[in-house]
């Protein structure tokens, strides 16, 4: 089992841009599609903001598009989510996982985007 572990939020200014990372334990290189999921406060789903396929497609919510950037290496197992123009709707935790099976969720990064 592939265990995931986030990292790089933070508290941030609205405006302001966080670079959040994905590591995972083994390859993923066979993963079709990858994603970045977002908690808010107080709810239990988790609402995939951006994914990308071995293919290198990226796809993206409508309230992300054009501020945040998905990619992955897979020669290090590794996807990031670059955030940039962060709104306070931005606020929440932050995981990664196969989109298609996912494995077990890991712990999350927070990210809170506040004055």
């Amino acid at each position: 089992q592939v265990q995931l572990v986030e990292s790089g939020g933070g508290l941030v200014q609205p405006g302001g841009s966080l670079r959040l990372s994905c590591v995972a334990s083994g390859s993923i290189f066979s993963i079709w599609a990858i994603g970045w999921y977002r908690q808010g406060r107080g709810e239990q789903q988790r609402d995939l903001v951006a994914k990308i396929t071995v293919g290198n497609i990226q796809t993206y919510a409508d309230s992300v598009k054009g501020r945040f950037t998905i990619s992955r290496d897979n020669g290090s197992n590794m996807v990031t989510l670059q955030m940039s123009s962060l709104e306070p709707d931005d606020t929440g935790v932050y995981y990664c996982n196969d989109v298609a099976a996912p494995f077990d969720w890991g712990q999350g990064t927070q990210v809170t985007v506040s004055w």
